[in-house]
């Protein structure tokens, strides 16, 4: 009977632990959508929910190492105008505690930016608070 109730905790316990994984990937996949769809729409407001306000984003530009804030990136680059002709892509999400990263692709004619995301929970709500990325000719 004893063995029976311990098992018993121990599978409840391991549902809760999966549940609470599948609520963190879907809310995570609502975090990065923001990102994505904002940049679709050329829409800043909804792009800028899904980074922290300190969210850091690093690439190479004409061979030289850049680091710039996320955000004010964004802005500058993002002006209102027709969606954009582009399909996007989460190829996948791995989530460790209130931490987690994601890979995105974003498919234009002619070349991708492969994106890969840091994100970490905070009160709650995920929040992009790094990014790197990569161009590549299609």
């Amino acid at each position: 009977m004893k063995t029976k109730i311990i098992t018993l905790l121990l599978c409840i316990s391991l549902s809760a632990t999966v549940c609470a994984q599948d609520s963190d990937y879907t809310l995570i996949e609502k975090t990065v959508s923001y990102y994505l769809d904002g940049g679709t729409n050329n829409d800043f407001e909804t792009l800028k929910k899904a980074f922290h306000k300190t969210a850091t984003m690093k690439f190479i530009r004409n061979g030289k190492y850049v680091e710039v804030n996320a955000i004010e990136f964004f802005k500058k680059a993002i002006t209102p105008g027709p969606k954009q002709n582009r399909k996007t892509y989460v190829s996948y999400i791995n989530i460790s505690g209130n931490v987690a990263n994601a890979k995105l692709q974003i498919d234009y004619e002619t070349f991708s930016f492969i994106d890969y995301m840091n994100l970490i929970k905070i009160d709650g709500e995920w929040k992009v608070v790094s990014k790197i990325f990569y161009r590549k000719k299609n």
